[in-house]
């Protein structure tokens, strides 16, 4: 069971971006996996109406953010540690999807996996491995 829901997610993401967030949905979240969902405009393309590498940078970041709180709950000061991104194929579609697994959770870090792609297509777009650094819990 999922110690946060795609609701809270979505909330939270409103709350915590002052409404910026409304840009990625939360779609699904399962124990270990999330699915955000953007619908591109202008501000993510580059030349050539691909989805920009800052875009799908963002999109693997909050997803993975998202994938470790269904472990964690709400845990706002979990920080990213590392992002590496390979950009595979052209990102180019009005709908891209972004899906992070959680690989490996520990006490201090945790490790996602990220794929990227257009809504429908077979293959990612871009593949990440991100590492978030975990709060730590206070002595008792």
């Amino acid at each position: 069971m999922t110690k946060f829901t795609a609701a809270e997610a979505n909330a939270f993401l409103d709350a915590a971006f002052q409404g910026r967030g409304r840009q990625n949905q939360v779609i699904l979240m399962e124990e270990g996996r999330a699915i955000l969902r953007l619908e591109a405009d202008v501000t993510h393309l580059r030349p050539g109406g691909y989805i920009s590498g800052p875009t799908q940078m963002s999109l693997a970041d909050s997803v993975a953010y998202m994938a470790i709180m269904t472990l964690t709950g709400l845990e706002p000061m979990t920080v990213t540690s590392n992002l590496n991104i390979n950009f595979l194929r052209p990102c180019i579609g009005p709908v891209v999807l972004a899906e992070g697994k959680v690989m490996k959770i520990g006490q201090a870090l945790a490790v996602i996996d990220v794929d990227i792609r257009i809504e429908g297509a077979e293959k990612p777009a871009s593949h990440a491995i991100v590492t978030y650094a975990l709060p730590r819990k206070a002595a008792t």
